[in-house]
């Protein structure tokens, strides 16, 4: 039987599926980039559900078999990575005039992983982010994203180590990528 993706917004209903996602994805895609260390505490400190994404319906999941199978947004607001966890106040919304759109927390389950459902969930932000005026993205890309976001046309800007407990980092790369 053929297995038939489907893509759709994400609802609130969707997070304790996406938080499994998370954790599933992170374990699994990032073995032999960040020490077991860093993706223990990169589940704590960094990743996690970024509901601003879901309350402004610009986060997007992909189901197969009835489980969701990848998940990917884009967000007219500042924060460029990390879920609720990271933020601190307000997330403002960025101005389309002046302002790249960000892409944001791109999961992927490792038994679904190299399917074209990131390049799925990328065109799918990429239509979104273009209604809402904007022509430009950045992102910060985890070290196992960075070549999935080069095959998408991303160029690196700089490199970050963002700071988690116990003193250790999680290497994190800023990019941007023109909106055609």
């Amino acid at each position: 039987m053929t297995v038939v993706p489907t893509l759709r917004l994400a609802t609130t209903a969707d997070i304790p599926a996406i938080r499994a996602l998370i954790d599933t994805s992170v374990r699994g895609l990032s073995v032999g980039i960040y020490t077991e260390a860093e993706i223990d505490e990169s589940l704590v400190s960094v990743f996690g559900v970024d509901s601003q994404l879901l309350e402004d319906s610009t986060y997007f999941v992909i189901e197969c078999d009835g489980e969701i199978a990848a998940a990917g947004g884009w967000s007219k607001r500042s924060t460029l990575y990390g879920g609720d966890q990271v933020k601190q106040g307000v997330d403002p919304l960025l101005d389309p005039a002046v302002d790249a759109a960000r892409i944001r927390a791109f999961y992927v389950a490792p038994q679904w992983a190299r399917r074209g459902f990131a390049r799925r969930l990328y065109n799918a932000c990429e239509a979104a982010a273009v209604v809402s005026g904007f022509n430009r993205f950045q992102l910060g890309a985890t070290l196992p994203g960075v070549p999935l976001y080069e095959a998408l046309g991303f160029r690196a800007l700089e490199r970050a180590d963002f700071p988690m407990r116990f003193g250790l980092t999680l290497g994190i790369m800023r990019m941007e990528r023109a909106i055609p």
